[in-house]
């Protein structure tokens, strides 16, 4: 299946998206992780796409998206929810499945609580839950803020081997793909993430944008998480509570990886499609 490159303008914001399997009705969302972009849902919407239509979006300030003028307002999880909100308005979209990763996870939790509550059908956290550690937290921050630039492309790709060797197994080609489809290139001349820094300001300016258990007690919908066995940021104890509590979620443990799951192997598209297949 082949995908298609669209952007739309949301709350005043241009959101770029990439669209996989548009003959079909039934939709995914699957939004991508915080410091990333829509094309790491690549491998899991071409795989979908056998039987769904599925709409993956850069976050503002991410990827080909348009970056905030207003960073301390609109990086946030509350906006993304505008956001998201408006995206579905606008493609006509009345109900969808949510695939999202780490931070997409976060914003399918509120958004399911809140403005697109009852149109979400099912929803799949990977590597995401109402509570996260704050030690990974900081060590997120402490690369997305400062985000590291190289003179070469293939630097680059290095330096996400490493920062992301949580993810579990990528072939070369995967990590490649990664890397060229998360640059941008400075007045330098030198290379770097594609993502605004100052989206770090949800940390910030939002102190408690990921402690969502007032919306995770409130979901009455079926969620599957996947957590990455090594995860340092959904840890196990909050993974149990998820079971017990709010929605009662399905918790599936992904060996050899971490944070987060790449969503890249038949095994992982197999859990995710079954899920939203029942």
């Amino acid at each position: 299946m082949s995908r298609t490159s669209h952007y739309m303008h949301c709350e005043g914001r241009e959101l770029h998206y990439v669209e996989w399997g548009a003959q079909h009705a039934e939709t995914v969302i699957a939004w991508h992780g915080l410091a990333r972009t829509c094309r790491d849902m690549d491998d899991i919407a071409a795989h979908l796409s056998q039987r769904f239509r599925v709409i993956c979006p850069d976050t503002l300030g991410r990827g080909l998206s348009q970056w905030s003028p207003e960073p301390e307002k609109e990086y946030c999880l509350a906006f993304y929810v505008r956001l998201a909100s408006a995206l579905l308005d606008q493609l006509g979209l009345e109900r969808v499945h949510w695939l999202g990763t780490s931070m997409g996870g976060a914003i399918g939790t509120l958004a399911a609580a809140t403005a697109l509550r009852g149109r979400i059908k099912r929803l799949v956290l990977n590597d995401n839950g109402p509570q996260l550690a704050a030690s990974a937290i900081d060590r997120i921050r402490s690369y997305v803020g400062n985000p590291a630039a190289f003179a070469t492309v293939t630097e680059l790709e290095q330096y996400f081997r490493s920062v992301y060797k949580p993810y579990g197994w990528l072939s070369d080609a995967q990590w490649r793909r990664l890397a060229e489809t998360s640059t941008r290139r400075l007045p330098d001349g030198r290379v770097t993430p594609h993502y605004d820094p100052a989206m770090v300001m949800q940390f910030t300016h939002h102190d408690d944008d990921y402690n969502l258990w007032s919306a995770w007690d409130t979901l009455d919908l079926p969620v599957l998480c996947l957590r990455g066995i090594d995860s340092d940021l959904l840890l196990p104890e909050t993974a149990d509570e998820m079971r017990k509590r709010g929605p009662r979620a399905v918790v599936v443990e992904i060996p050899d990886c971490g944070h987060a799951p790449a969503l890249n192997t038949p095994a992982q598209f197999a859990l995710v499609e079954r899920f939203l297949s029942a």
